[in-house]
């Protein structure tokens, strides 16, 4: 049996190629499909220019590791298998990646080692610059840097949605996505290449922040300049930078009046008349298609026109009254003037009498 295989191996030149592949970082054997006997030497060279990198030699019982050739890349990360002559490689890096071959007698196998980076951490966010309050949409877009060899992908559920792949090495692969903002589906972004995966779910609750969330507050206020003495209240309910909106009077559950605009408008302003007495509930609501703010009426900013005009009597009744005491104060004091003078006139007449 021993002969026969010393013969075989001597007239018989066996070749084979085995396409290995590893992540950065692991380690991987190289196996020589086969164990050694008494006399065989084995040797691992490296790349196109067949560099020695390793041999065992069982006539001299000697195993070598070449550690500073091919610029040393293989420095303490090579080990070999004493029976069976296989090659450990420890800590790969891409610079590990290339042709292998082994060499026993006339038995020559190749090995076509690729490797792989860490697939790094997907990054989900909203792209905020497609922010739009006229749509029920969110704009994601998944993001990955400095990959290469790798696909990118959307999935719903654990339906395929879109893809992007890349080869060579790129600085930012992304994929963009767009989901309605109330969608209770599962949504995932995966990167994956040959032999490893990596996967970041979606929370849309987190993400997807929708832009009429901004929506200003409603403003209502008294038009002052309708006042009237008639039983009604005007009223203007404003609200200021808006656009793709609709401002709506209600009163109750019922519309009572709307406007809209599409364009950015500075000021949009709806106007409404209640009476003074009115007992119902009024509100102001200003929407898009995804969100709204509103603004009850407190019916006590409607203050009449009556009321001022009671307000300027009141006033007057007080002015009058004043001017009524200083009149009276004033003839007090001709009275009493009146009153000195004539008694001094009366004084001298008589003192003239007496000297007469």
């Amino acid at each position: 049996m021993f002969s026969t295989m010393l013969f075989c191996l001597c007239f018989w030149h066996l070749d084979g190629v085995f396409v290995e592949e590893v992540m950065e970082g692991d380690s991987i054997t190289l196996n020589s499909y086969t164990e050694m006997v008494d006399d065989d030497v084995i040797q691992w060279s490296f790349g196109r220019a067949n560099t020695l990198i390793a041999a065992i030699n069982k006539r001299t019982d000697s195993m070598t590791v070449y550690n500073d050739v091919v610029d040393g890349r293989f420095r303490n990360r090579l080990k070999l298998d004493k029976l069976t002559g296989s090659l450990i490689i420890t800590n790969i890096t891409m610079e590990h990646a290339g042709r292998y071959k082994l060499q026993i007698f006339y038995l020559e196998i190749d090995y076509i080692l690729t490797v792989y980076a860490r697939l790094p951490v997907l990054v989900i966010s909203s792209n905020s610059s497609n922010c739009s309050s006229s749509s029920s949409y969110c704009s994601l877009v998944c993001s990955v840097v400095n990959v290469s060899d790798v696909t990118l992908s959307w999935y719903k559920g654990n339906s395929l949605l879109s893809n992007i792949s890349v080869s060579d090495l790129s600085i930012s692969l992304s994929l963009p996505l767009e989901v309605e903002y109330q969608d209770k589906n599962t949504y995932s972004c995966v990167i994956n290449n040959p032999i490893s995966n990596q996967t970041q779910h979606l929370d849309i609750s987190k993400l997807c922040h929708t832009c009429s969330a901004h929506l200003p507050v409603p403003v209502i206020s008294s038009n002052s300049s309708k006042c009237s003495s008639l039983s009604y209240c005007s009223l203007v309910c404003s609200v200021v930078n808006v656009g793709n909106v609709t401002l709506s009077w209600h009163k109750g559950n019922s519309l009572l009046s709307s406007i809209s605009v599409s364009d950015l408008s500075i000021r949009l302003s709806l106007p409404l008349e209640v009476k003074y007495h009115d007992k119902n509930t009024y509100s102001c609501v200003i929407n898009n298609p995804i969100s709204n703010q509103t603004q009850h009426l407190d019916i006590s900013i409607c203050h009449t026109c009556s009321d001022s005009v009671h307000c300027c009597g009141s006033t007057e009744a007080v002015i009058r009254l004043v001017l009524s005491a200083l009149v009276g104060v004033a003839t007090v004091i001709l009275l009493v003037y009146d009153i000195r003078s004539r008694r001094a006139e009366q004084d001298q007449a008589h003192i003239h009498t007496s000297e007469t």
